[in-house]
């Protein structure tokens, strides 16, 4: 499932996320490559132990509790602490899939890569091309959204970051361990979601077809989740 999930940051967390990020010292994107993505990616990142990308990434977190979509979307476990990363000057990302576990360098902390989420920290006319482009089952998507907003995908999907020919990407990017490892099954869960929160709206929460189905979608999650 892809799914684009607006607002995640407001303006003024945006500002305050540049601010951190903006003035520390980037180094070369490829210090957390695998092998596959080494040979294709050519930007720069924070590195992930620097304390702007800690305090950056704590401001995103919060932001993701607080953000009932990309609960809904997501199911999350665990949450990769975000990274940062810019393209600039013709860099670009080619195809790859991301690695199956990611660890936290010089931790115990690791995951398993369910879905993977880039959340957009520059305006698309501040800069051309940079489009993220995701092969899934309905096609080649290409997505380039505003500051703040954020696209969700399957960790499993091939994709790539067009060449950037002006101006400068600036994004964060992180991975999500699931508490439904299986994506036809978290889309299931998030379908019928969207239709008990929509029958809710409509005839009152304690309506009892909306009981019913809050019941139902309970028992499937519960059947489905590893926690």
């Amino acid at each position: 499932m892809l799914i684009a999930i607006p607002d995640v940051l407001t303006a003024g967390q945006v500002q305050e996320t540049r601010a951190l990020i903006d003035g520390a010292e980037w180094i070369d994107g490829n210090a957390t490559s695998g092998t596959q993505s080494a040979l294709a990616k050519r930007n720069r990142q924070l590195p992930e132990e620097s304390d702007a990308a800690k305090r950056a990434g704590s401001v995103i977190l919060d932001a993701l509790a607080a953000t009932p979509l990309f609960v809904a979307a997501a199911l999350p476990l665990k949450v990769f602490p975000p990274l940062f990363n810019r393209y600039e000057g013709g860099e670009a990302f080619g195809a790859h899939v991301d690695s199956a576990v990611r660890i936290r360098r010089g931790s115990d902390f690791r995951i398993r890569s369910d879905l993977s989420a880039t959340l957009f920290l520059e305006e698309p006319d501040a800069y051309d091309g940079g489009e993220l482009v995701i092969d899934d089952q309905f096609g080649e998507q290409r997505v380039k959204l505003p500051a703040g907003h954020m696209v969700l995908y399957p960790a499993s999907s091939l994709h790539h970051v067009e060449p950037v020919t002006r101006g400068c990407r600036t994004a964060a990017f992180f991975w999500i361990q699931s508490m439904v490892r299986d994506d036809g099954a978290r889309r299931t869960l998030f379908e019928l979601d969207s239709g008990v929160q929509a029958a809710a709206a409509a005839m009152g929460q304690d309506d009892p077809a909306v009981i019913r189905l809050t019941g139902v979608y309970h028992n499937l999650l519960r059947r489905w989740a590893e926690c």
